[in-house]
C-alpha cells in the first residue's frame, strides 16, 4: 500500500467489530456497534514545530465518529488527525 498521510494525519486499520457477547449471544449485523479500536498502518511527519507521538504498529483508542472513512484495494481504513487519538493501548 502506497498511501503517505500528510502533516499530522494517521492511517488507521480498524479492529473488527464483536460477534458475539460474553455469555456467547450472538450480535446481528444490524446491532453491531462501530469499533472505537484499531492498529496505525501509516503515519504522517508531524507539523513544523510538533512531530507525531505515535508510530507505525501501534494500537489506539480513537473517537466514536472520528477519521474519514476510505477503502483501499478492499480494506476498509480510516484516516484521522493525530489529535483524534485518545490513548495508545
Amino acid at each position: 500500500m502506497n498511501i503517505k498521510p500528510l502533516h499530522d494525519r494517521v492511517l488507521v486499520e480498524p479492529a473488527a467489530a464483536e460477534k458475539t457477547t460474553a455469555g456467547g449471544i450472538i450480535i446481528p449485523d444490524t446491532a453491531k456497534e462501530k469499533p472505537q479500536k484499531g492498529t496505525i498502518v501509516a503515519v504522517g511527519p508531524g507539523k513544523k514545530d510538533d512531530p507525531t507521538t505515535v508510530n507505525v504498529g501501534d494500537t489506539i483508542l480513537y473517537g466514536k465518529y472520528s477519521g474519514t472513512e476510505l477503502q483501499v484495494e478492499g480494506n476498509d481504513y480510516l484516516m484521522m488527525r493525530e489529535s483524534d487519538i485518545l490513548a495508545i493501548l
